[in-house]
């Protein structure tokens, strides 16, 4: 390794032909000083846990030699008295960009389509580079350097931060004296990842979160087949992730949702991640703990939003604000649920932020000993570097900063950061603070004046009254110049000597008239004294967290319940049953009759009341975070589930409609979609918790005018045409048979996610739903289907499936459709009403969907519809949206209707279900209330009290001074192609 970076530094930096030892010298007879340096009668923080008191540090060349109160000092060696001040190890930063060239962005995106790589000997896809090494793009910058070594920095371990898989990074030391052969302390120290594709390459694929997660998948699967030899030619992407795989794994999520799906690729492909987290992680601490992950935090919490206006405050979301209030105590919560993790500058807007924020976390509960550790032991854990850098412990690199007291106290300064035992000096250790509050009386007028800042570079602000006044500062050695004009333009300039036996100030006054006289100020206040009296400052109250952590979030996990319904109107799917009573006990429907008692039970009065099945919608878009991968006409290889979004207020919103259970499904950009997911709309659970549990396999797929995209441009991609799109089917479905026969066959055979999905369906394990309009294509899918000997399960929209209903019930697929929904594009033209009872009537299993976040919640009376249009009874149109869905879904085994033993998905309606009076009263899954229309109402309540509460809160910080933020409007935007 050391000889890789040898040859790379002599080829980056021509200076460090001259820095070998084995090169002659032609620079006169200066030789290397090889001196000792002992420090004093420090406080000495020889690590987070191990302090020494009046102690002594002796560094030579760079490393620590002996650290302790009985320290022997070599004669020769340069002493250095600290009495009084402190001794740190400087700061590490895992995730950093610091010295390497930014991407650029591709000038070309945006235009028609890439769907190949454009290189060659490399992994078929462009975003994934981990061939990239940050120490060929590394160039010191001496300019952020120095911001670095002013925020306590001394080492960083950077990166090429674009794309899927980003390469190695460069652990480089913040010399500023060195050269790069001596900087570079690890030439390959990390290698990355994200979700995030590369800015500067134009390929399509993937397009999502959820294409990104499937790519990094297959990726793994590749490199094993790789690495085990079955592949003839080399591939330099692959080549990169073997050589690489013993350094640390560094992915960068940015969410505390992402951070748990990084480690799910991890734990199916046993690579234990260090995570970048996004600063959000106290929402879901539990989730987050199970990864076992270490974790690498940002500390850029956000500003106050400026909500001065009531109009534009309507804007914020709660939960927004609710972040704002509560994201500085993540690290505490992080560090009291014993999670190791690492603090970064990554993403500030500039290291100079670095102390405030850190000051900040602090103050919400962050102790000194858990942040000292983030930024020096944890990191160096991290990189594997803890016999080098971290601590002051002896042989260790002579990396720290000498400090005027606890460094992580406002007040205290920072005087020097040692890197490799060379000293950068941020402020004077010797120089005179003059910083404070002072009476300025300048020709018989009084003025307050306040100097702040750092020592070496103060800031200065003048008051009459309370008229702040335009001033500038100068503190150069001994010498003070400042200088502020009157709101008469009139210019005053002072000149001062700083002396050491005085705090105040005094000196020559240049008039504006050009003459001179004397001026007085007079120290009021210190620095120190001022920052502390801010700093204990009370805290703002921080509100409560739920579960979701928005806007009708639970202060709790709602918990299940004995329950009891009496004397209610009881639609059990099959019949309607007057005055009936409905057990409920652990999470299952166990007596439904007359006359029931059960002790300990909840006993809800029912009478007038409806009570129902809980609504099934089998085609839904909502609670995700990405809809389609369009990068290929086929995406098998994703899933809606790597997408879940459980804090999507749709779900709760559905719940209000009493809809239970929904069927993500991929969008209808290409013929082959993604796999579903089937969700129970368990508000407050994460996404795992969301998941139906053994839920049945489901993959969307597509006909029509979407898929084809040839009204789109995309002239590039195949198919064109909806003849085309037949082709796909017939290629793809070929190529899954044969990669199914080979894998039964007992051969050596590449996993591949796309076709094992494909191979499920041939095998019966996998269902399709597919959306469909046009006569002539849905005959097609079902004879394409016939010819490989299998059956579509369902035909989703499916608005010309009375033309073919008898063929439907002979193949024996199921259709869900819309009520009444046409003319919204040109192949919905034969669209009608009685499309719903003219399938029925054919035998064909019948459902009403959605497809629509609005018209989800309406579920209820989307059924009524059919009863108006074709006649339906209400017992087979109730079963459009309970029943029949959860058959299509393959789960009416345990929901859709109401009897023994089936889950306690119930609905309370408290009018006739199908009414458009009627609201969803009590919506209940497993047993547990998840929805309750007087809960509901006090949270309306409750929530515009906490709102007003955090808009005070703000505005208080506006009021001191503090930075703001505009209001946004954060409501998620979301393109669904299925009704356009």
């Amino acid at each position: 390794m050391k000889m890789r970076l040898l040859s790379i530094a002599l080829l980056l930096c021509g200076a460090t032909l001259f820095a070998q030892d084995y090169f002659p010298k032609n620079d006169g007879v200066k030789s290397k000083n090889n001196n000792y340096i002992a420090f004093t009668n420090a406080k000495i923080y020889v690590s987070p846990v191990q302090v020494i008191n009046k102690g002594t540090l002796l560094i030579q060349n760079g490393k620590v030699v002996q650290v302790g109160t009985s320290v022997t000092i070599p004669k020769n060696a340069v002493i250095e008295d600290l009495n009084g001040k402190s001794i740190y190890p400087s700061f590490i930063d895992v995730f950093s960009g610091f010295g390497v060239e930014k991407a650029k962005r591709n000038p070309a995106r945006g235009r028609s389509t890439q769907y190949e790589a454009t290189r060659e000997g490399f992994y078929w896809n462009d975003h994934i580079m981990p061939e990239n090494e940050a120490i060929g793009k590394f160039k010191y910058d001496d300019k952020k350097a120095t911001e670095l070594r002013k925020a306590g920095f001394g080492v960083v371990n950077s990166h090429f931060q674009d794309g899927i898989a980003r390469g190695t990074g460069v652990l480089v030391a913040l010399n500023a004296s060195g050269n790069d052969g001596d900087r570079i302390l690890e030439d390959q120290s990390a290698q990355y990842f994200s979700f995030t594709k590369s800015i500067a390459k134009r390929q399509s694929y993937p397009t999502s979160l959820m294409g990104a997660t499937a790519l990094l998948r297959q990726l793994y699967y590749d490199l094993d087949w790789y690495a085990k030899g079955n592949v003839s030619t080399k591939d330099r992407s692959l080549e990169a992730l073997l050589e690489n795989k013993n350094l640390p794994q560094i992915f960068a999520a940015g969410s505390n949702g992402n951070v748990m799906r990084a480690d799910k690729i991890g734990d199916q492909f046993g690579i234990q991640y260090v995570i970048l987290g996004g600063g959000d992680e106290y929402q879901h601490i539990e989730a987050i703990k199970n990864t076992n992950s270490k974790l690498v935090i940002p500390i850029n919490f956000p500003n106050a939003y400026n909500v001065s206006n009531p109009n534009a405050a309507e804007y914020v979301n709660l939960s927004d604000m609710r972040h704002w209030n509560l994201a500085p105590t993540n690290p505490k919560v992080l560090a009291d649920n014993e999670i190791q993790f690492s603090l970064t500058a990554h993403d500030l807007k500039s290291p100079s932020d670095f102390k405030t924020m850190l000051m900040k976390a602090i103050a919400h509960g962050l102790s000194k000993t858990k942040a000292l550790e983030a930024l020096t032991t944890v990191p160096a854990s991290i990189l594997g570097k803890s016999n080098t850098i971290g601590t002051l412990q002896t042989g260790r690199q002579a990396n720290f900063l000498i400090t005027s007291g606890d460094i992580f106290d406002e007040s205290t300064t920072l005087y020097e950061n040692w890197v490799q035992g060379t000293k950068n000096v941020i402020n004077n250790k010797d120089q005179k603070d003059i910083r404070g509050d002072y009476d300025l009386v300048v020709v018989g007028q009084a003025y307050k004046m306040v100097v702040t800042g750092e020592i070496s570079k103060p800031k200065v602000e003048i008051k009459k009254d309370t008229t702040k006044l335009k001033s500038k500062i100068d503190y150069t050695g001994d010498w003070l110049n400042f200088s502020f004009t009157t709101a008469d333009d009139k210019i005053y300039r002072m000149t001062s000597l700083v002396v050491n036996d005085s705090n105040n100030l005094s000196g020559k006054l240049f008039l504006p008239t050009g003459k001179e006289s004397s001026f007085n100020a007079t120290k009021t206040s210190s620095f120190e004294a001022a920052v502390k009296k801010k700093s204990k400052e009370k805290v703002p109250e921080l509100v409560a967290l739920t579960y979701p952590n928005i806007g009708y979030g639970n202060a709790s996990k709602p918990k299940q319940e004995t329950m009891l319904f009496k004397n209610a109107t009881v639609w059990t799917g099959e019949t309607v049953m007057e005055n009936t009573d409905v057990l409920v006990k652990n999470g299952k429907i166990t007596q439904v009759g007359s006359d029931l008692n059960a002790n300990g039970a909840t006993t809800v009065d029912a009478t007038g009341k409806h009570l129902t099945a809980g609504v099934i919608d089998e085609h839904s878009h909502i609670g995700a975070l990405a809809i389609n991968e369009a990068g290929h006409n086929s995406t098998a290889e994703v899933k809606m589930e790597d997408v879940v979004d459980s804090k999507d207020i749709d779900l709760y919103r559905n719940l209000a409609g009493g809809v239970t259970t929904i069927q993500l499904l991929h969008g209808s950009a290409n013929p082959i979609g993604g796999r579903s997911a089937i969700l129970r709309l368990k508000w407050g659970e994460d996404v795992n918790g969301l998941l139906f549990p053994n839920m049945p396999k489901f993959i969307k797929f597509a006909l029509g005018e979407n898929v084809k995209q040839s009204n789109w441009q995309s002239f590039a991609r195949f198919p064109q045409t909806r003849m085309g799109v037949e082709q796909v089917f017939i290629n793809y479905f070929q190529r899954a048979k044969e990669y199914d026969a080979k894998k039964k066959s007992g051969q050596a055979y590449r996993i591949d996610e796309e076709m094992e999905a494909l191979a499920e369906i041939l095998n019966g394990e996998r269902y399709i739903s597919c959306h469909s309009y046009v006569q002539s294509e849905i005959n097609m899918l079902m004879k394409v289907a016939e010819k490989f000997d299998f059956k579509v399960n369902t035909f989703t929209h499916i608005l010309e499936g009375y033309k073919v209903a008898d063929k439907m019930a002979e193949h024996g697929v199921g259709g869900s459709t819309f009520s009444d929904w046409w003319a919204y594009k040109y192949e919905v033209n034969d669209a009608i009403p009685y499309n719903a009872a003219i399938m029925a009537s054919q035998g064909v299993t019948v459902a009403i969907n959605s497809d629509d976040a609005e018209m989800s919640r309406r579920l209820n009376q989307e059924a009524g519809k059919t009863i108006k249009y074709g006649g339906m009874s209400e017992i087979e149109a109730w079963k459009t949206v309970t029943l029949n869905p959860a058959k299509l879904l393959h789960i009416d085994h345990r929901v859709g209707s109401i009897e023994v033993g089936k889950d306690a998905d119930l609905v309370l309606w408290s009018d006739h279900p199908m009414s458009v009076y009627a609201k969803a009263e009590k919506t209940l899954i497993e047993g547990t209330v998840y929805f309750d229309l007087e809960k509901d109402r006090a949270q309306r309540e409750a929530i515009q009290k906490e709102r007003n509460k955090l808009i005070t809160m703000m505005l208080n910080e506006k009021a001191k001074g503090a930075k703001m933020q505009g209001p946004r409007q954060s409501k998620k935007a979301r393109f669904v192609c299925e009704t356009l």
